[in-house]
C-alpha cells in the first residue's frame, strides 16, 4: 500500500474559543493549521484541510460535503470522498488543534490496521479524530450520518476498528486547545 493521503479536520466552530477559527490560533510564532501541516507532511503522500470557511494553505481546503455542521465525521467522509477521486485508498486524520500528535502516527496507525480502519489510543482513552481511514468506508459513514449518527467512537466500533497505542507523553501527544487556557498551557510546553 502507497502512503495514505493527510486530512487536517479544521471544520469546528471554535465555540469554546469565542468561535474563532483554530487554525489561526498562533502558538509559538506559527499557526496551528501550519505545525499541524508541518508535522503531517513527512508521513503522508499528500493533504488537504477539511474546513467551512476559507483558509491561508497551500493545500487543498474542502468544505463539509454535507449540510449542517454535523461534526469530525461529516469531515472524515468529505477527505474519503477526495482521496477516492485522487485513486487513493486511505486517509489519515489528524483535528487541527492538536499540534502535539506523534511525528510516527502514520506508520503506527498502519502498523495496527493492517490496511483496515485503526484509531489512536493512549492511556486515557480514544482519539478517534487521529486515524487511518479506508475509502471503502465510504458507504457506511455515509448512511451512518444520514441516519443521524454523529459520534465516532460508535461508528468505529461499530466498524470493528483497532487500537493503535501510544505512550503517555509531556506534553500530552493528543492535548486538544479548546480554550484560551488550553492554548497557554500549550504555550508553557513549548
Amino acid at each position: 500500500m502507497r502512503e495514505p493521503f493527510g486530512l487536517i479536520l479544521a471544520g469546528g466552530r471554535g465555540t469554546r474559543m469565542g468561535g474563532v477559527s483554530k487554525a489561526g490560533l498562533r502558538l509559538g510564532g506559527e499557526s496551528l493549521l501550519e505545525r499541524v501541516q508541518a508535522r503531517l507532511a513527512p508521513q503522508v503522500d499528500r493533504i488537504a484541510v477539511n474546513a467551512n470557511a476559507a483558509l491561508r494553505t497551500p493545500h487543498p481546503v474542502i468544505r463539509d460535503s454535507l449540510a449542517g455542521h454535523l461534526g469530525p465525521l461529516a469531515g472524515v467522509l468529505t477527505g474519503l470522498d477526495w482521496a477516492a477521486a485522487l485513486g487513493a485508498s486511505h486517509i489519515v486524520t489528524v483535528a487541527v488543534d492538536t499540534p502535539f500528535f506523534p511525528c510516527d502516527l502514520v506508520p503506527r496507525l498502519l502498523l495496527a490496521g493492517s490496511g483496515k480502519l485503526a484509531i489512536a489510543e493512549t492511556s486515557d482513552g480514544e482519539h478517534g479524530t487521529f486515524g487511518l481511514w479506508p475509502v471503502s468506508l465510504r458507504a457506511p459513514l455515509a448512511a451512518y450520518l444520514e441516519q443521524g449518527g454523529r459520534k465516532v467512537r460508535s461508528f468505529t466500533s461499530a466498524q470493528g476498528a483497532a487500537l493503535a497505542r501510544f505512550p503517555d507523553t509531556t506534553p500530552p501527544a493528543f492535548f486538544n486547545i479548546n480554550t484560551p487556557d488550553d492554548l497557554a498551557r500549550a504555550a508553557d510546553w513549548l
